[in-house]
């Protein structure tokens, strides 16, 4: 089977190699840029580039042209991108995150601008804190995973030993946040002014952050549903694990994950 990856300039070459295991600017500057396309059928991870059978490159309006930023296309969310800040569930700002924007594939952003029309109908905004994930960042995730760093356990997973991330698939070497039609949110209150309690906080990770988990309060559980049945009502399936994951179920790219960086286009 055949595994596409269109490697970054020398400047930015990466290898993920060392990723074992099965979690502004928006466009590339110029054509020498490239981005990683990976077949998601393929018997592993992304490997080292190269030993990829096909190595390919793409001019930046091709690899743009896909891809919008989010707070265009959708003027009314709040952005909070927990990968660029410190405050996460590594402690650092995770490579590929280059400015606090959130990007997303066109089909997937014209779907939630329906959501969030439908839930300011209702009172509330979109809180974004993460959408299209490069796959430098996942390999990232991969690297603190196998580290000896648990500065943010009490935040994070306090109930987790960090050693069984990837046996609990709470960490992957492949992400479908890097198919850029995925994104993590919540709901923000235009009453209170406050986010809208949803019974723990993004990305934690334990199983009461499951959207079903059942030692939440009736009204956080309703919270939860809120979003739920907005994002499902325009196109978005839920993860079974993640109150505030959702990805587009038409997505114009299911086998494909990118590494260009987040930020603004020019």
């Amino acid at each position: 089977m055949k595994r596409y990856l269109l490697v970054l300039s020398a400047a930015l070459a990466f290898c993920l190699a060392g990723c074992a295991g099965n979690k502004s600017r928006s466009d590339v500057k110029t054509a020498a840029d490239t981005l990683a396309v990976v077949d998601e059928t393929a018997d592993s991870g992304f490997g080292n580039p190269a030993s990829e059978d096909v190595v390919k490159k793409l001019p930046a309006n091709q690899i743009r042209s896909g891809f919008v930023v989010i707070s265009e296309a959708v003027p009314d969310v709040i952005l909070e991108i927990r990968y660029y800040s410190t405050y996460n569930f590594v402690g650092s700002r995770i490579d590929g995150y280059e400015e606090p924007v959130a990007l997303m594939t066109k089909e997937a952003a014209k779907a939630l601008k329906a959501v969030s029309d439908d839930v300011k109908a209702q009172g509330y905004r979109l809180k974004i804190y993460d959408a299209y994930r490069p796959a430098r960042a996942v390999a990232h995730f991969c690297r603190w995973a196998k580290d000896a760093d648990t500065s943010m356990k009490r935040a994070f997973y306090p109930n987790l030993d960090k050693a069984n991330l990837f046996k609990q698939d709470y960490i992957a070497s492949k992400s479908g946040h890097s198919r850029g039609s995925t994104v993590d949110l919540t709901l923000f209150d235009m009453k209170t002014g406050k986010e809208v309690d949803m019974g723990g906080t993004f990305d934690m990770l334990d199983p009461s952050a499951h959207p079903d988990y059942k030692g939440v309060t009736q009204q956080q559980y309703e919270n939860r549903q809120i979003l739920r049945q907005a994002m499902m009502r325009h196109g978005f399936k839920p993860l079974y694990s993640e109150w505030w994951h959702f990805t587009l179920r038409d997505e114009p790219y299911p086998n494909t994950y990118f590494d260009f960086p987040v930020r603004f286009h020019e």
